[in-house]
């Protein structure tokens, strides 16, 4: 009987474990915030789904063409290339830092 008053804490608890697993560090999160603000009209930022603008890969797939943090140097100095639309744009080296940090959770 002890069992089946348990199992709706088991229950809530195998629900809420996969959210848990997937919580952001402060870092990525602050990183996800600048994807959603400067990227997301271009880009696909999360696990799922396609980019708004074709020629503009999903942040997913970035790890497949080269080590993220590569792009620390090119975030903190202005990327002035990526797809051919991409509009200039320049992150101080704490937000680069952060955006990566929410990259790398997009390769697990």
């Amino acid at each position: 009987m002890r069992i089946a008053t348990n199992l709706p804490i088991l229950a809530a608890l195998l629900i809420a474990w996969p959210a848990a697993a997937r919580a952001l560090d402060p870092s990525a999160q602050r990183g996800e915030t600048i994807a959603r603000t400067n990227c997301a009209r271009c880009h696909a930022i999360g696990r799922v789904g396609a980019s708004p603008l074709a020629d503009a890969p999903p942040f997913r797939e970035l790890h497949r063409r080269y080590p993220v943090t590569d792009l620390a140097e090119a975030l903190a100095e202005g990327i002035t290339t990526g797809h051919p639309t991409m509009p200039e744009f320049r992150l101080d080296p704490d937000q680069a830092q952060a955006l990566i940090a929410y990259l790398q959770t997009l390769e697990r």
